[in-house]
Order: structure tokens, then C-alpha cells, then sequence
């Protein structure tokens, strides 16, 4: 079983790439960084594991492309790379735009496009795609983010109808606030009062994400597609 993890050097995709090697896949680990790269397929071997890493920016589609090839047939495809910038409308550009839909809607297609029709060659595979509540929940300042996770949630959709009757389900999953790099600098005030938009009071462990991406990955969920999963620990009732 072979799993490619985009994204996979930090936060939710280290911990998904790593959780799937645990299950016994032999994991493609991609990001930007080399270094970090080489960080992750490290720790995988020395638990075990079987891992190599592929570089690639997800900004270009050659690259994209290039990407697919090199990881060859993959039984598992992971579109977790993703980029985040909070702006009101007016402050928007059309570059940042075109930035988070090339990242976080194109870059998954193009991979999709390029992976799924050899798992349906081979009659299985799964593809989960990592999303977010803001996708469903109205932010301020959240607009170019949300609008490019929400046209894939809809894609997930049409690919689980697309490659389900050949034996590829495709799902996504949608966190809420996770402990990740981006955490990093903010003081525990801040993470307080993030958590407490939640049902359970705390922001999510990026290890608590990446059980609900395998979970949905794995035979375990053989009759679940098309699904978009929140792990975003509850949503607060009004009153």
C-alpha cells in the first residue's frame, strides 16, 4: 500500500504521514523543504516504516504534474498541502486570490486528475481531502480561504460519484482550530480563547486530525464516501 501525503513536512500532514506508516504504508512524503522532508522519512524508518520524499511546489502546475509522476501508482493520495491568509474583501488581491485557489482547490485536481483513474485501473483506492470549518461557518477575513476549501468539499463530492462505482472513495475531512507551526507564536490567552469556540473547550492535537484522515483513508471506512468529516471539536449552541 502506497500513500501520498502533500504537505506532509509539518502540523496535520507530519502527523497523518506518520500515522499511515504505523498502518503499514509505505508513505510519499511531500513539501517545499527539503531538510524537513528528510526530517519525516527519518522518523518513519526509525519507527519502522517505509518513506522517501519528493519536492514540489504546489503553486506550479508542471510541478504538480511532475509531482503525480514521480510518486507513481498510489493507493492512497492525501491533498493536505494547503496556504491560509486572512484579508477582508477589500484587501484582497488577485494574486493572493489565485494564490489560495491554485493551492488549495487546483493543486488537489491536478492530482486527482493525474492518480485516480490508476486506482480505478485497480478496481480500489481512497483520496481524502483536508478542508476546514470555515468552509461552513462565516468568518470575517476568511473569504479567499473558505471559498477555496469549499469548492473542494463540492469536488470531493463529485469525485466520490465519479470513481465510486470503480472502488475509489473520496472523502474529506474538515478541522477546526489545531495546534500546528501556526500556533507557535501565539500567547495562551489567544489559544484559550480559540479553544473556547468549542463544544470541548481546547484546540485539536494535529495527531487527533490525522486519526480522523486515516480512519477515512482506511478499509475501516470501506462504505463511506462523499462524506465531509469535522473534527473540530463541536460546535457551541446559540443560548
Amino acid at each position: 500500500m502506497t500513500a501520498l501525503v502533500t504537505g506532509a513536512t509539518s502540523g496535520i500532514g507530519r502527523a497523518i504521514a506518520k500515522q499511515l506508516a504505523d498502518e503499514g504504508a509505505e508513505v510519499i512524503v511531500h513539501g517545499r523543504d527539503a531538510r524537513r522532508g528528510s526530517d519525516v522519512v527519518a522518523e518513519i524508518e526509525k519507527a519502522g516504516g517505509a518513506a522517501r520524499f519528493i519536492q514540489a511546489d504546489m503553486t506550479d502546475e508542471a510541478d504538480v504534474l511532475r509531482l503525480a509522476d514521480e510518486a507513481g501508482d498510489v493507493d492512497i493520495l492525501i491533498n493536505n498541502a494547503g496556504i491560509f491568509q486572512f484579508y477582508g474583501t477589500s484587501e484582497m488581491t488577485t494574486e493572493r486570490f489565485d494564490l489560495h485557489m491554485d493551492v488549495n482547490t487546483k493543486a488537489p485536481f491536478l492530482l486527482t486528475r493525474a492518480l485516480a483513474p490508476g486506482m480505478a485501473e485497480r478496481g480500489r483506492g481512497s483520496i481524502v481531502n483536508i478542508s476546514t470549518l470555515a468552509a461552513a461557518v462565516t468568518t470575517k477575513g476568511t473569504g479567499m480561504y473558505a471559498a477555496s476549501k469549499a469548492a473542494l468539499e463540492q469536488l470531493t463530492r463529485v469525485w466520490s460519484a465519479e470513481y465510486g462505482t470503480q472502488g475509489v472513495r473520496v472523502n474529506a475531512v474538515a478541522p477546526g482550530p489545531v495546534r500546528t507551526p501556526g500556533t507557535d507564536d501565539m500567547d495562551a490567552a489567544t489559544l484559550k480563547a480559540i479553544g473556547e469556540t468549542t463544544v470541548l473547550g481546547r484546540i485539536a492535537e494535529p495527531e487527533e486530525i490525522a486519526e480522523a484522515v486515516v480512519f477515512l483513508a482506511s478499509d475501516r471506512a470501506s462504505y463511506i464516501t462523499g462524506i465531509v468529516l469535522e473534527a473540530a471539536g463541536g460546535r457551541l449552541s446559540i443560548g
